[in-house]
């Protein structure tokens, strides 16, 4: 008999990043394997659309309270399937209420999936209610009550074990490289531009980047890009921002030469799971990153990137893909081989389909 699981995830469809590539890019995979499946969002799109925005107070209530009645239902219907997939948390604020009458009062099987280290406690100024009521101790209860945890790095699996986990998968976040991700880019000499891409909530990880990027404007001619969902303001000679978009995804990654991951070296970093790193290499675009967590694992120093330690080894290393299209194009081919062995949803569709046996 073909099995059945119930996806219940954060965000709205097509929205956010973690949920996207974890969950939702593995769609044609269960239909492939005829496991039946509901992906059960907690947040609707117009709730989403303000979430992190500061204000708004009454509408994201009114959204939270629509978000919590759907898992009173979402709690009834989960009685009519074989796994409980769970990514990051079934609700953003109290205990773990729902997860536990799934565990315990129905005996449902749990897989619980995660890709930061989502324990430690950190807000967004725009989001008052959580600050009050978000419940970060819960992680570590989710990771005991699970059946499998899936974690999207070997940090965050070790944090599942410490804390009781029954067993652990490594499972990293990847992208499609023949349907989506299949574009890579073409190096030429010209004006190079260095990017970065990601949310709101990571672009203070530039701010202590700037004075890099401002010492090799001086030097070389290049363009600063950003992608995201916010717009930053940079001091910077020459700098671009591309408002996020799902549909021009990957036709704005290919605007960059060469992508960029500085990271701090405390324990959330230690977390991350290196998507940024993912999509650069995907699209056959050298990388530079702090070799923080799960980056060291993606970069091959010298090979498909550069892992820098401190300021000098990022002003070197830079200005070396900056000023050489040909270094810039062997290191993007060998970074798009990486991801294709090893980040690919081909190469991992078989490990998240037995998650469910």
């Amino acid at each position: 008999m073909p099995k059945s699981v119930l996806f219940i995830v954060p965000y709205p469809i097509h929205c956010a990043p973690s949920q996207r590539f974890r969950v939702e890019l593995y769609e044609t995979a269960l239909q492939k394997n005829e496991i039946q499946y509901r992906v059960a969002p907690f947040m609707d799109e117009a709730t989403w659309a303000i979430i992190f925005k500061p204000g708004h107070s009454f509408a994201k209530l009114k959204g939270l309270v629509k978000g919590y009645g759907r898992r009173i239902v979402h709690l009834f219907d989960s009685l009519q399937y074989d796994y409980i997939f769970v990514h990051r948390e079934a609700t953003p604020l109290g205990p773990p209420v729902w997860e536990w009458i799934v565990t315990h009062l129905f005996r449902k099987k749990m897989i619980f999936d995660f890709d930061d280290a989502i324990w430690i406690p950190r807000i967004t100024k725009g989001n008052g209610l959580a600050r009050w009521f978000k419940n970060f101790g819960k992680t570590k209860y989710l990771c005991r009550w699970a059946t499998l945890v899936s974690g999207g790095n070997n940090f965050l699996n070790q944090f599942a074990v410490q804390n009781g986990a029954q067993k652990t998968v490594f499972l990293p976040t990847v992208v499609d490289v023949i349907h989506k991700h299949n574009k890579v880019k073409k190096h030429h000499e010209g004006k190079p531009v260095v990017g970065w891409t990601g949310s709101h909530s990571t672009l203070f990880y530039l701010d202590a980047f700037m004075p890099i990027l401002q010492t090799l404007q001086e030097q070389f001619d290049f363009t600063f890009l950003v992608i995201a969902d916010k717009s930053p303001d940079l001091p910077l000679r020459d700098w671009q921002f591309i408002q996020w978009n799902e549909e021009t995804e990957v036709a704005d990654l290919l605007r960059m030469d060469i992508g960029i991951m500085p990271l701090k070296a405390d324990k959330w970093s230690e977390g991350k799971c290196g998507f940024k790193l993912i999509q650069y290499m995907s699209c056959g675009i050298p990388s530079l990153a702090d070799p923080v967590g799960v980056n060291k694992d993606i970069i091959d120093d010298g090979i498909n990137g550069f892992l820098c330690t401190n300021t000098e080894q990022w002003s070197e290393k830079l200005s070396q893909l900056i000023q050489f299209p040909e270094l810039r194009r062997e290191m993007g081919e060998k970074g798009r081989e990486k991801i294709v062995q090893s980040y690919s949803l081909q190469s991992q569709e078989e490990k998240f389909i037995a998650l469910f046996n």
